[in-house]
């Protein structure tokens, strides 16, 4: 099994979530990815939002850590076996830069949506962890099938 440490913020404004579109899964995601080797997840949670949206945040808090094993058969490429992921959570905000989509990366468009848009988006169960961590999302919502 293989470990994955990434770095994600919920970036919340108006009653809208900045999610990133993620190209092979085909769904809506949380801002962020892998951290690089000695790089501060701080930093690389900041990094990557910048990459996949345009904007420059600032971190406000650390809203925790969610571990999850996926199975080889639920990976994208079933064929690289069990993902062991750590996922840091951030809450964050905007200050600069404009909206835009990443081009030859992992993501490939980047949107604000409503909170109540999300039971009706189709996502990944990150989207979900991240909003409840933040205190934006109560009870579990199920993503609908794709």
């Amino acid at each position: 099994m293989s470990p994955r440490v990434a770095a994600y913020a919920i970036v919340v404004e108006s009653g809208r979530v900045l999610l990133s579109h993620w190209r092979d899964a085909g769904r809506w995601t949380l801002p962020g990815g892998g951290i690089e080797p000695g790089e501060d997840p701080a930093d690389a949670a900041v990094r990557e939002l910048s990459e996949e949206t345009g904007f420059a945040v600032e971190l406000d808090e650390l809203l925790g850590v969610d571990s999850v094993v996926v199975p080889a058969a639920d990976r994208v490429n079933p064929s690289d076996g069990p993902l062991h992921w750590l996922r840091i959570l951030y809450r964050a905000h905007v200050v600069g830069g404009e909206l835009r989509d990443e081009v030859d990366g992992s993501t490939d468009a980047a949107a604000w949506f409503a909170l109540d848009e999300i039971a009706d988006l189709v996502r990944v169960e990150l989207v979900d962890v991240g909003l409840r961590a933040a205190g934006y999302l109560r009870v579990p919502v199920e993503p609908p099938s794709a």
